[in-house]
């Protein structure tokens, strides 16, 4: 069976980096998390999710592909720019 490289927790700090990382592009624009929700096309409630790096269920939140082109599309930034560096090794051994 493959084994994963990263550990849930660290999977859960990338997703709390990532939020963060998120709110910051959002504030450099000045744009209200409401605003950039409905430009988005998602819900206040789904993109303070994002942002805080966990979903309902307290897991790392884990957006789909739709959702951060939408983001990037909003921020105007690329897919990189959204998602902080260094990437978690997910390759399975």
């Amino acid at each position: 069976m493959a084994q994963q490289l990263f550990t849930d927790e660290q999977w859960a700090d990338y997703a709390t980096l990532f939020g963060r990382n998120l709110q910051r592009l959002r504030n450099q624009k000045g744009i209200s998390q409401e605003r950039i929700a409905h430009d988005a096309g998602m819900s206040r409630s789904q993109y303070q999710r994002l942002e805080s790096g966990a979903n309902r269920d307290g897991q790392p939140s884990n957006p789909g592909l739709r959702n951060l082109i939408s983001l990037a599309e909003v921020l105007d930034v690329t897919l990189d720019d959204l998602a902080p560096r260094t990437w978690p090794d997910t390759r399975a051994i």
